[in-house]
């Protein structure tokens, strides 16, 4: 510190500690008073990948088409389905649901028009289709027809016939979907083309608003879900029913998300307040570090409602990383406070926190800056929610370094002193001891472990895997993954699929000019014969809908019929439907007879709206010049692999439809959900470089020395490096929070590394040779390492609690990482720095402030240090 600095801070938290208790209360009221504004988000646009086009692709679909804002309700009645008094509990079920104020529609086995029970016509269909629960319905031809029908099969009903969905759709905000489209263009362009000031202005004012917006509409969506579980625990006594849709997975993992937060905060808090009493067994030791925790938590939370940045799945364990970050700044100045002590036990307070301050300010402050560039590393994950937890993060750390050596001296200088502690021999310097032993009687077996871990953790690396499924996110005992499972087993799938065929370039030029590309214009290959000459039979302006399109016509139709069987043939789909779906019903109100242009143009034309709404609608476009097939991916599938499917429906029907690559495109939550998997392979990569690229450059600078810059980062580094080999060894596949394991163990293992390498290098410059440095620092900066190490494992062993499987793996595994970083620091490290001697060692007597050796540090009786 600058010596006018100094200076100040001496005076305003050593020699006037009110005053700084005053100040620091004043700002944690104020952040106090915007908790309120606290936001959680578990939207789609929480999990996407920064600046990803295929979101705005898929919005853009999702506008034409229709939107994934539905709910499933599944339904297996205790009774016979299609009995009278079945369905009359089911009218009600759906009556009671449609009359919800943020509901649209509901659609059932009640509402779709049935043309085969008993077969109908075309003209009878011009009249009003028949549904399940008109009079001249036959019910055994109706439970056949959702057995069997293209269209229902798999979708309304099971195989079985005992249990059916009802799809519920919310009612759709258009303004917030309108700006939502128009941010997301501007975003795209941005990246593009570059946008013009008056657009820069545009998409700032976008960004601005539309948190707002999201925050209403979760909220409106939170209170539809909830309405909708109310209505249906009022029909469970004869049915068991399970709630499924992507609206309602949101819901619930911002539930997930409250809950972890609040489960994790309070008992990390717990966890630490018996760890700091049982360890210190002193008042003063359990509320001071207790409240200066507490303060930052109130701080960032606060911070964080103020300016509107949401937490996501990803930083849920927020709360948790604070406490524990804080509290190992915390326990460090404990240890050093109480060392000083003890060493000078006629000191008053004001000279041991001088002391105290004054030995770990640096290492303090070498650990905040390491490790908010560990978090900071995150930022280039090109993964929004990572990159936001980083960031989130890297502000919490420089919060909790200020607050503490505020707060710390603030709260203890006005405590008094106490009786000098003595030392024992308690565990921690009986752990301590092992390893230094362990470290200086086996240096080379020691060497030569670490180096077999490397090997084999770098093949484990090599075996890494994305591939994982999203039903195995949650514990079966959820409504998600029941529902999912249900879904998937029975009812077609759950994962949305679309693949989109568009007209030929040259098929649209022909449309706009009426010139085809030269060679082309006497090729009716690509412009069928039966649209040249059709004489539909009345003015065209009277139609409503396409006369023909690159796609509705006779032989596009054939070629879409086939990549309907295509797609139905692969393992991995469920339910499918598209145009070709329509088409084999159409065939079916024409009695079984195919149609050729004239008969299909008429058709179309004289369909009730209700039926082309449910047959055309959802799957072509208006002028016919786009198609999209509608696919349900099996999630539960136990091979699934989401990239390798989507390579091969991508590859394969370019390759036997002769499709051109300008007319196929892949879209769905599957397509977004794989591009986020896909990058988390290459994000790990890119975030371990650059962590210890920017270790490297931080121990070099921060201890002048180009040696530190090798010792420093190596001992976490292969912790973390450990882990994620272990991960590959074992098969468990990477995930948005397995993923940050690495720089989390880096930024908070580096602590350790700082503080004991700072000790070290005391006592050499004191006089000290390597061996004695070794075990004095172990026994000194050792017993703060294992306190430290202690409340991160259990703190994060405290995960294990969530409904989310990742943050269970993710608390599990960070503190297994988090055990052998501290296994790293206190054998590997002493190690490097004997052997490579970054630290020149002074002349004996050098020493300027008094620290205990070893030999000081011998069992004397009383109190434990």
């Amino acid at each position: 510190m600058t010596r006018r600095f100094t200076a100040l801070y001496h005076r305003l938290v050593l020699e006037h500690p009110w005053i700084a208790i005053l100040l620091v209360a004043g700002v944690l009221a104020v952040a106090a008073t915007q908790i309120r504004h606290f936001q959680l988000d578990a939207s789609a646009e929480s999990l996407v990948l920064e600046g990803d086009e295929a979101m705005h692709y898929y919005r853009e679909i999702r506008a034409s088409y229709g939107a994934d804002d539905f709910l499933i309700v599944t339904w297996t009645p205790a009774g016979e389905l299609f009995e009278s008094a079945t369905l009359a509990r089911l009218e009600a079920l759906r009556d009671a649901l449609f009359a919800l104020p943020g509901v649209d529609s509901v659609l059932s086995i009640l509402d779709v028009p049935l043309l085969d029970s008993p077969r109908a016509g075309f003209s009878e269909v011009q009249d009003g289709p028949r549904t399940l629960l008109d009079a001249d319905t036959d019910r055994d031809l109706a439970r056949e027809e959702f057995r069997s029908s293209p269209l229902y099969r798999d979708l309304l009903m099971n195989q079985d016939a005992d249990t059916t969905a009802l799809v519920v759709s919310l009612v759709r905000d258009d303004d917030a979907h309108a700006l939502l489209t128009r941010r997301d263009a501007l975003r795209v362009r941005r990246v593009t083309t570059g946008l013009g000031e008056a657009e820069r202005r545009e998409l700032a004012e976008l960004d601005a608003a539309y948190p707002v917006v999201s925050q209403r509409l979760q909220a409106e969506q939170t209170a539809v879900i909830a309405e909708v579980r109310e209505v249906l625990e009022g029909h469970r006594e004869h049915a068991r029913i399970h709630l499924g849709g992507v609206p309602m997975i949101a819901v619930d993992m911002i539930a997930f998300v409250r809950s972890d937060i609040q489960t994790f905060g309070v008992g990390v808090g717990l966890f630490i307040l018996l760890l700091l009493a049982v360890s210190f067994r002193q008042l003063r030791w359990v509320v001071i570090p207790s409240l200066i925790c507490g303060g930052v938590v109130v701080g960032m939370v606060g911070f964080l409602g103020m300016v509107g940045w949401p937490v996501t799945v990803v930083s849920s364990n927020f709360i948790s990383l604070i406490l524990i970050l804080s509290l190992s700044l915390v326990v460090h100045l404990v240890v050093r406070q109480r060392e000083l002590h003890q060493a000078q036990p006629t000191a008053d307070a004001r000279q041991l926190m001088r002391g105290t301050v004054e030995s770990k300010f640096k290492p303090s402050l070498y650990t905040a800056l390491t490790t908010m560039v560990a978090f900071g590393s995150m930022m280039f994950a090109d993964i929004r929610p990572v990159m936001d937890f980083g960031l989130m993060m890297v502000c919490a750390v420089a919060f909790a370094l200020a607050l503490t050596f505020v707060l710390f001296p603030a709260l203890v200088v006005p405590w008094p002193v106490g009786p000098v502690p003595a030392v024992r021999r308690d565990l921690t310097q009986r752990v301590s001891g092992a390893l230094v032993g362990l470290a200086q009687r086996r240096p080379t077996m020691v060497a030569l472990g670490f180096v077999a871990v490397v090997v084999v953790a770098v093949v484990g690396v090599t075996r890494l895997t994305v591939e994982n499924r999203f039903i195995d996110y949650f514990k079966p005992t959820t409504e998600i993954y029941q529902g999912m499972e249900l879904i998937d087993r029975e009812l077609g799938g759950t994962t949305p699929l679309d693949v989109v065929l568009d007209a030929t370039r040259a098929f649209l030029e022909f449309e706009v000019t009426g010139d085809g590309p030269a060679g082309e214009a006497a090729n009716d290959d690509w412009l069928n014969d039966d649209l040249d000459d059709l004489d539909y039979g009345y003015d065209e302006e009277e139609r409503d809908g396409p006369i023909g399109g690159y796609w509705f016509t006779s032989y596009q139709l054939e070629t879409l019929d086939r990549i309907q069987a295509y797609l139905d043939d692969l393992p991995e789909t469920g339910k499918i439907l598209s145009l070709a779906t329509s088409m084999r019903l159409m065939t079916m109100l024409n009695d079984d007879q195919p149609l050729d242009g004239f008969g299909l143009a008429v058709m179309y034309d004289r369909m009730p709206a209700e039926l082309r709404a449910l047959l055309f609608d959802p799957y072509m476009s208006e002028d016919g010049n786009q198609v999209r097939f509608d696919i349900r991916v099996i999630d539960s599938a136990p091979n699934l692999s989401r990239d390798a499917l989507l390579r091969q429906i991508e590859e394969e029907l370019l390759e036997r439809f002769d499709l051109l690559p300008e007319q196929l495109n892949l879209t769905g939550m599957l397509v977004l959900y794989n591009n986020v998997m896909q990058s988390l392979v290459r994000s790990l990569f890119v975030t371990l470089f650059l962590v210890f690229g920017a270790m490297m450059v931080m121990f070099a600078l921060l201890f002048r020395s180009w040696k530190m810059a090798l010792i420093g980062p190596m001992p976490t580094l292969i912790a973390a490096v450990a882990v994620m080999g272990a991960m590959g060894l074992v098969g468990l596949p990477l995930d948005i929070m397995t993923m940050t394991i690495a720089a989390i163990t880096i930024g908070i293992g580096v602590h350790d590394t700082i503080h004991y390498t700072h000790r070290y290098a005391a006592e050499v410059h004191a006089g000290s040779d390597d061996a004695a440095a070794a075990r004095t620092s172990h026994l000194q900066v050792g017993r703060a390492m294992i306190y430290t190490t202690v409340i991160v494992v259990g703190g994060f062993s405290i995960l294990a609690a969530s409904n989310f499987m990742p943050t269970i793996y993710f608390g599990l595994l960070t503190g297994v990482a988090m055990l052998f970083a501290l296994f790293s620091n206190l054998t590997l490290l002493p190690l490097l720095l004997q052997w490579l001697r970054p630290f020149q060692q002074g002349p004996a007597g050098a020493r300027q402030h008094p620290l205990p050796t070893s030999a000081a540090l011998e069992p004397q009786g009383g109190r434990e240090l």
